[in-house]
C-alpha cells in the first residue's frame, strides 16, 4: 500500500502578530481597562502593534505572539509611567499637603467619587478627547501652595509644650483653699469638676476623663505691680528719668522716654514683688499640689490652674479638624492614575519604548517554553532567554532613566537651578564693560 501523501491545511503558525492593530478590539482585551474610555489611548496601543512588528523583524521571522498581548504591554507600560511620575510628584508636594483631605480608590487606583471627603469636589469634572476626568481625580497634575504643612505641625507641638499658641487648648479652673489643708489632688480636683452635671458650661466639661492633666500654671490673685508702678506713693510716682527725676515729677515737665524702658520698669516690679512679697511657695508632684507655708498662714483663699488634657496623637477635636484623619503618608496622597490626556510626546515615547521591553519579555516566555524545535535533519533553537535578558535589562534602564531624569527636576532641585542661573548671569555681567554716555 502506498504512503499517504500529507498536505498540511496551514504553512504559517497559528498565532503571529499581524502587521497592523485595530483599535476597535483594543478595550475588549486589555486587563484592567482603565484607560478605555480614551480614543488617544485606543489609538495609541493600536499603533503599537506596527511599531513591535517592525521592531521584532516580524515581516522576517513569525513573531508568536497576538495583538492582545500588544494591547495589555501598552496598558502597563501607561500605568508604569503613572507610577514613576506619581511618586515624584509626591516627593515634591508632601510636606505641604499633610493633613489634607484624601479619598478612596477602585482596584485600579481610580478615585472613587462616593464615601470619601472628596466626594463633592469629585462630582464635577471634564471630558478630553472621549476621556472623563474627575476634578480632582487630578491632584497630582496640579502645582499646590506650599504651606510647610510638617514643618507647622512640629512648630505648634513645640509651641504648646513651652506655652506659646500651639495647638492645644489651655483651660483654666479654681478651688478653695482650706484651713489646715496643705495638699490637694488637682487631677481629683479637675475630674469631679468637669463630670458635675452642674458645670455643663466649663469648656474642660467631660473631657478629662482618666486622661491626665498637664498643670501649667498655679497662681493666686495679687495686687497689680502695675498699680504700684504707676500708683500714687505705691511706686516711683513718675514717669520718666530715675537718675534725672528721682522721686518726683510735675504735670508740665517730664521727659518721654522709649516704651520698652518702661516695660523694663515693670518687669522689675514684677519680679520684685513676686520675689520679696510672695511668701508663699508650691510643688507639684504628680498632679498633687503642696502650698508652703502651711495653711493656716495662707490668706489666698483660691487659687486658680491652667492645665491641658492629655489626647492621644491620633485625635481630633469635634468642633475643629487639625487633618489628623487626613492625608499623612504618599500611600494616602490622592493621585489617581494619571490621565492619558495629560502625558505629553516624552512621556508618551517612553511608553512606546517600555511597552515594547514588555513585549520582548513575553515573547521570550514563549520561546522560552522551547529550546528548540525538529525539523527533518536538523533542529532550530529559539532565543527564548536570550530575549527575556534583554526585556528585563531595557525596562530597568527605562526606569532609571525617567526616575534620574524627574529627580533632577524636583522642586528643590530646580530652585539650586535658578540660584546657579543667577549668580553665573551676575559674575558674567561682572566682566562687561559699562558703557560710557556722552551727552
Amino acid at each position: 500500500m502506498a504512503a499517504p501523501t500529507l498536505t498540511p491545511s496551514s504553512t504559517t503558525s497559528a498565532i503571529r502578530l499581524p502587521i497592523t492593530g485595530a483599535s476597535t478590539h483594543v478595550a475588549s482585551v486589555v486587563p484592567f481597562g482603565i484607560y478605555t474610555s480614551s480614543a488617544d489611548f485606543l489609538a495609541g496601543a493600536s499603533d503599537q502593534v506596527a511599531y513591535t512588528y517592525k521592531k521584532l523583524g516580524g515581516d522576517v521571522l513569525d513573531i508568536e505572539l497576538s495583538a492582545s498581548n500588544v494591547y495589555a504591554a501598552y496598558e502597563e507600560a501607561v500605568l508604569e509611567y503613572s507610577y514613576i511620575v506619581n511618586i515624584h510628584q509626591g516627593k515634591n508636594v508632601l510636606g505641604s499637603v499633610l493633613g489634607d483631605a484624601t479619598g478612596t480608590f477602585d482596584h485600579n487606583g481610580q478615585l472613587k467619587t462616593e464615601g470619601n471627603s472628596l466626594s463633592s469636589s469629585l462630582t464635577a469634572g471634564s471630558n478630553v478627547d472621549g476621556e472623563y476626568v474627575h476634578a480632582r481625580a487630578g491632584v497630582s497634575l496640579k502645582l499646590p501652595r506650599f504651606r510647610f504643612a510638617y514643618s507647622k505641625r512640629i512648630a505648634k507641638g513645640i509651641g504648646s509644650e513651652i506655652g506659646i499658641g500651639g495647638d492645644k487648648t489651655e483651660y483654666s479652673a479654681s478651688f478653695s483653699t482650706e484651713v489646715d489643708k496643705q495638699d490637694y489632688d488637682l487631677q481629683s480636683v479637675i475630674y469631679s469638676a468637669s463630670v458635675d452635671s452642674d458645670n455643663t458650661g466649663y469648656p474642660f466639661y467631660n473631657k478629662v476623663g482618666k486622661n491626665k492633666i498637664n498643670i501649667t500654671q498655679v497662681y493666686y490673685k495679687t495686687p497689680q505691680a502695675m498699680w504700684r508702678f504707676y500708683g500714687y506713693y505705691g511706686g516711683l510716682n513718675t514717669v520718666g528719668n530715675l537718675q534725672n527725676y528721682g522721686q518726683w515729677a510735675d504735670d508740665s515737665q517730664f521727659q518721654i522716654i522709649p516704651a520698652w524702658h518702661n516695660k523694663l520698669q515693670a518687669m522689675s516690679f514684677e519680679d520684685s514683688i513676686y520675689t520679696r512679697n510672695s511668701h508663699y511657695s508650691y510643688e507639684i508632684k504628680n498632679n498633687r499640689l503642696r502650698i508652703y507655708p502651711h495653711s493656716t498662714a495662707i490668706t489666698a483663699t483660691k487659687m486658680w490652674i491652667r492645665f491641658t488634657v492629655d489626647e492621644d496623637a491620633w485625635e481630633e477635636e469635634a468642633d475643629r479638624a487639625r487633618g489628623n484623619d487626613g492625608i499623612n503618608n504618599l500611600n494616602t496622597v490622592p493621585f489617581a492614575n494619571i490621565p492619558f490626556s495629560s502625558i505629553n510626546s516624552i512621556g508618551k515615547q517612553w511608553i512606546r519604548r517600555f511597552a515594547l521591553a514588555l513585549t520582548k519579555e513575553m515573547l521570550g516566555q514563549v520561546r522560552g517554553k522551547f529550546g528548540t524545535i525538529p525539523i527533518p535533519g536538523e533542529s532550530v533553537t529559539l532565543n527564548g532567554e536570550a530575549l527575556i535578558s534583554q526585556a528585563k535589562e531595557e525596562q530597568e534602564k527605562l526606569r532609571e532613566e525617567l526616575k534620574t531624569v524627574l529627580d533632577e527636576l524636583t522642586y528643590t532641585k530646580l530652585a539650586e537651578n535658578d540660584a546657579n542661573v543667577l549668580e553665573h548671569v551676575q559674575n558674567a555681567e561682572k566682566k562687561i564693560p559699562m558703557g560710557i554716555f556722552v551727552g
